[in-house]
């Protein structure tokens, strides 16, 4: 309060004005600065009024403490109540607070008040201490067929997530569309991140959202890394006889597929390129794999059992 500075300089020049005084003693309970119980400090006058002043108030400017700039550390030293010496840290950083010098004479603020010290403490934002740590990332399974695998798409997946709002504590729900581009011949397992985009709260660091691929079931194909494979399915006619095969494509193309060979349950043939594209090459593909089933017939009539014996081989 501007009252209260006035008057405590008018309190400081008069202490100078007592100091001026040649030969004059005097002791710290006039100054009202009382130290202990029962224990007197005296100070006698050495002759300089001017260093009376300095050794006193720590300089010669009697408005120094007063209006002075403040941002300073330093160590002074001072004598405890048993006569010894001991080093008093000062920190000064008030922020060019007019009041902060008053600490120097035993006053911790305005009208007796607690001031801070000195230091002004700035109240911190919740929060603002902890160290945030990240969630475990969230992880989502993205199904996907053979034919986007082999075309490369892109999926389009809404999440529903909280997020901050920006007073930093309050919090609001919202969608978010992210776009995933699977790319050509992509494996399944294949894991795709989008960074720090789960809830996000006052105490975390948002999750990573994560989608990895996973193969969906197809009608026709199963896959192996790269290729694929096809079960032809025959009968023991064709199986022994020979018979042409049309084999379907990823690309809905037909191959036919002449067997001219006595067909074994178990039988493979390979038609090289015909499988998805390699990843790291997308020029190239792996093959598509033909396994051949044979299917048996549930009963053979007792005249073609007889031919049969006639004409096949002993094993």
């Amino acid at each position: 309060h501007p009252l209260v500075l006035v008057k405590r300089s008018k309190w400081a020049v008069s202490m100078y004005l007592l100091l001026l005084r040649k030969k004059f003693n005097f002791t710290f309970r006039n100054l009202h600065f009382i130290r202990g119980q029962g224990t007197t400090y005296h100070y006698t006058f050495h002759g300089d009024p001017h260093a009376t002043f300095a050794s006193f108030f720590g300089g010669s400017n009697p408005f120094d403490i007063f209006f002075g700039s403040g941002r300073q550390r330093g160590t002074t030293n001072g004598t405890n109540d048993h006569g010894g010496d001991h080093d008093m840290d000062i920190d000064m950083d008030g922020d060019d607070d007019p009041f902060s010098s008053f600490s120097h004479f035993g006053f911790n603020g305005i009208n007796g008040f607690h001031h801070g010290g000195g230091r002004r403490h700035r109240k911190e934002p919740l929060h603002s201490s902890r160290r945030k740590v990240q969630d475990p990332p969230v992880v989502h399974e993205l199904k996907v067929s053979l034919e986007e695998i082999f075309h490369g798409c892109t999926k389009r997946m809404r999440i529903t997530r909280r997020r901050l709002n920006p007073d930093g504590r309050t919090m609001r729900t919202e969608d978010k569309i992210l776009n995933i581009v699977i790319k050509r011949g992509w494996k399944e397992g294949t894991k795709i991140t989008f960074p720090k985009e789960g809830d996000e709260t006052p105490e975390n660091i948002p999750a990573d959202v994560a989608f990895v691929l996973k193969d969906k079931g197809h009608p026709l194909f199963k896959r192996d890394g790269s290729n694929i494979i096809y079960t032809a399915k025959i009968g023991l006619k064709e199986a022994l006889c020979g018979c042409t095969v049309n084999i379907p494509t990823i690309d809905n193309r037909a191959i036919t597929l002449p067997c001219n060979d006595i067909i074994k349950p178990g039988t493979i043939k390979r038609l090289r390129g015909e499988g998805l594209p390699f990843p790291k090459n997308q020029s190239q593909r792996g093959d598509l794999i033909v396994e051949f089933q044979v299917r048996f017939p549930d009963r053979i009539p007792p005249q073609s059992r007889e031919i049969i014996k006639q004409h096949l081989p002993q094993s």
